[in-house]
């Protein structure tokens, strides 16, 4: 048994078939807009379809960025997102530490309300949070966007399921016997504990911020966009130029991929640390 636990395990044929078959799958979308993005608008409207790349995609990459001013959209939504994505990983780490390990009255009931809130539509609230913005005269400014989302129902949930199991109790008593005040149990035990948990959340919002739409399009104009934002000015007219919108696509796509290219070792040894923890 001891020699065997200490084999690694080698997938056959079949695994790498199936595993292949749903990479290029996953593949395919960004494959496709980088082709499309590399033709004109005349060859995307023929039919069978172009499945190779052309010559184009320098010149539709320069019209988007000056049409879409695409400079300040991605310098926007980098700030957006990753403010977004490390209040929500502060505050959803304290909350849910909160909720799995102290003690409190109506801690059980407060905990049913933040779920509860994950089942109410983002638009019902889009008229009350927009006449609070207008107010502030904060309409067109990046603050509209971050604080409304700066932590959320989900983060709050995740987060206290994970330290439930992955933080001891009796290492928080510890802690307290040994005259460790709140802030420092949460520096010193809470944050290294929950960092697996703390990166894969992190990683969801960031993603989820920069590909928001519905309220940065109602808070924010062209003048001040993020990316989502900004691609909507892009191909307008009586025909819309496909090539420049997926030019437009690719632009904002990139820097997701270049971060996971950067942290994604990181991040998927955070994601194996915390499940060999669990």
């Amino acid at each position: 048994m001891a020699q065997r636990a200490g084999k690694h395990l080698h997938g056959g044929r079949i695994t790498y078939a199936i595993l292949i078959v749903f990479s290029l799958g996953s593949l395919f979308p960004l494959v496709w807009t980088a082709i499309a993005a590399s033709r004109d608008n005349s060859r995307l409207a023929e039919t069978p379809p172009p499945f190779w790349f052309g010559g184009n995609l320098f010149d539709n990459l320069s019209t988007a960025w000056t049409d879409a001013n695409m400079g300040k959209a991605l310098l926007n939504t980098t700030i957006v997102s990753s403010s977004i994505a490390l209040s929500t990983v502060l505050f959803a780490t304290l909350a849910g530490f909160a909720f799995a390990k102290l003690r409190f009255r109506a801690k059980n009931f407060l905990l049913v309300i933040v779920i509860g809130t994950m089942m109410v539509p983002p638009q019902l609230s889009v008229v009350p949070l927009f006449m609070a913005i207008a107010e502030l005269e904060w309409t067109n400014q990046l603050q509209a966007v971050i604080l409304p989302m700066m932590v959320s129902a989900f983060g709050v949930f995740f987060m206290r399921q994970y330290l439930v199991n992955a933080l001891p109790t009796e290492l928080i008593e510890a802690a307290r016997m040994d005259g460790a005040h709140s802030l420092r149990i949460v520096w010193h035990i809470v944050f290294p504990v929950a960092r697996p948990a703390m990166a894969v959340l992190g990683m969801l919002t960031f993603v989820m911020a920069w590909n928001e739409f519905f309220w940065p399009i109602i808070a924010l104009t062209q003048e001040n966009p993020t990316v989502q934002v900004a691609l909507t000015g892009l191909g307008q007219g009586y025909i819309p130029d496909q090539s420049v919108i997926m030019a437009g696509a690719l632009l904002g796509t990139l820097p997701l991929l270049i971060a996971f290219a950067l942290f994604g070792k990181q991040i998927v040894g955070g994601i194996m640390q915390g499940a060999v923890k669990g």
